[in-house]
């Protein structure tokens, strides 16, 4: 049986796949989240694991989720948090300890899932901005996407986490369903107008 750790390894793996094929020139390009482009989306998702893995080994992390968390290398910083993040996941009693997040404390299997959200959805974000689609785990997003229609999802949708839902064709692969889902503004050859 899958477990959310496994689910959370294999996002680590399609995003590091992603993160390994962008070139410096594309950390300028736009992305589906508003108002950021791919480094700062980079940013986000590297220090979100370094917050992640800090939360669930006491250890202090040492800076703001809005610092810069990348440097002069991008690439080995996302490299260095995710080798933090699968260990303090694969930790003993990972599941069992309370994780301290922005908008409050939450019960590590509700931060694992919320963890594996950031990973799945900024990857995505990522490969579409890059060019770079092909490299998405669609069994991973189509698994998560159907996740969140099955929960009262209202309560995240506000500014700063996800925006109302985005129509997507019944065709769209899982990624950009999900996306859609979560109120990305996809091409309008992908997506049409926003869900009543």
């Amino acid at each position: 049986m899958t477990t959310v750790i496994d689910q959370i390894d294999r996002a680590l793996d399609m995003t590091a796949a992603i993160v390994e094929g962008i070139t410096r020139d594309r950390l300028q390009a736009p992305t589906p989240c508003p108002g950021w482009d791919v480094r700062a989306e980079l940013n986000h998702l590297v220090g979100g694991m370094r917050i992640f893995a800090a939360e669930l080994t006491g250890t202090d992390v040492g800076a703001r989720h809005e610092d810069d968390w990348l440097g002069g290398d991008p690439y080995g910083a996302f490299a260095a948090a995710a080798a933090l993040d699968h260990a303090a996941w694969h930790g003993p009693g990972a599941l069992d300890t309370t994780v301290r997040l922005g908008f409050g404390a939450v019960p590590g299997p509700m931060a694992a899932l919320i963890h594996l959200t950031e990973l799945l959805v900024h990857g995505a974000d990522l490969a579409v901005a890059t060019g770079r689609e092909h490299l998405v785990d669609q069994a991973a997003c189509d698994q998560l996407l159907a996740t969140m229609r099955g929960m009262d999802f209202h309560a995240f949708r506000r500014p700063g986490m996800f925006g109302p839902e985005i129509s997507a064709p019944g065709d769209a692969p899982a990624h950009r369903q999900l996306l859609a889902f979560l109120g990305r503004n996809l091409p309008q050859d992908q997506t049409s107008r926003p869900v009543a």
